[in-house]
């Protein structure tokens, strides 16, 4: 039997992207569209895909009662996606999120509300698996280096700032190590010079076109220094991130955060 997958944001990068990613994956089927800014277009027509003609529907309401996915995936942004992943919990449909910027009150509240289902609700700040594993090194290194700072690029369309992914390795590499205290700076020339702090991590974010979504991490230790760096070229990488997340959502109760959950052995 297939996965039956709803996609919000349809008409957008990341929606068509997902929608073809879904569409492509054995046992699963794109059977529903949301996006208010493509309402009435042929999904088909959205993706170059003929064989996935699907009418996009202006809200999760109108999607809801034309059919009963098992699944929500949502990259939108974080106003819209708030009312998805509630609606689509409501209605017992599990949500894989990769939206940012909702906050981690919020989430717990999604995630009361998915167990109370027996249902669960997948958020991962990042779904390329290589970015995933370039986290995982950072913490473990961190043990080790622990003077950190995090250098996060996208392009410049990106809402927020810092990333989700820098948010979360910064989570990640507290909970690995013991940081000691960032060294002060004395006299800023220019106010906000050094980033800002998540901690005892220094995050930089840069905002340009032509980048995608790129992070490195870079650990200091006495004469030396160690960079773990992370490329998404395309958005075709953050999908067989998605499509293994689609699959596993199936077997989830509650609030899991992260792609390094469904992996083995990070």
């Amino acid at each position: 039997m297939s996965i039956g997958v709803l996609v919000t944001g349809a008409g957008g990068k990341m929606g068509r992207e997902v929608a073809r990613a879904v569409h492509a994956a054995e046992g699963l089927q794109v059977v529903a569209a949301v996006d208010p800014a493509a309402a009435g277009r042929d999904l088909g027509e959205l993706t170059g895909l003929p064989g996935l003609s699907l009418e996009v529907h202006a809200d999760m309401p109108s999607a809801l009662s034309a059919v009963k996915p098992d699944v929500m995936v949502d990259f939108t942004v974080a106003a819209a996606a708030r009312g998805n992943i509630r609606q689509a919990l409501e209605a017992g449909v599990r949500p894989v999120v990769g939206t940012t910027g909702i906050s981690q009150d919020e989430w717990a509240s999604f995630g009361a509300l998915a167990e109370s289902k027996g249902i669960g609700v997948f958020y991962a700040p990042n779904f390329a698996i290589g970015a995933v594993l370039m986290m995982a090194f950072a913490a473990k290194a961190a043990r080790y280096m622990p003077a950190i700072e995090i250098i996060e690029l996208h392009h410049d369309q990106k809402k927020d700032a810092p990333s989700g992914t820098a948010l979360r390795t910064a989570q990640m590499i507290a909970e690995a190590a013991q940081l000691p205290p960032r060294p002060a700076t004395e006299h800023f020339t220019v106010e906000g010079a050094r980033g800002g702090a998540v901690g005892s991590v220094q995050i930089h974010s840069v905002r340009l076109p032509g980048y995608v979504a790129h992070q490195e991490v870079i650990l200091g230790g006495l004469g030396q220094t160690l960079t773990i760096r992370h490329d998404s070229l395309s958005r075709e990488s953050f999908m067989p991130g998605v499509v293994m997340a689609v699959r596993k959502v199936m077997d989830l109760k509650g609030l899991v955060v992260g792609l390094e959950q469904l992996l083995e052995g990070i």
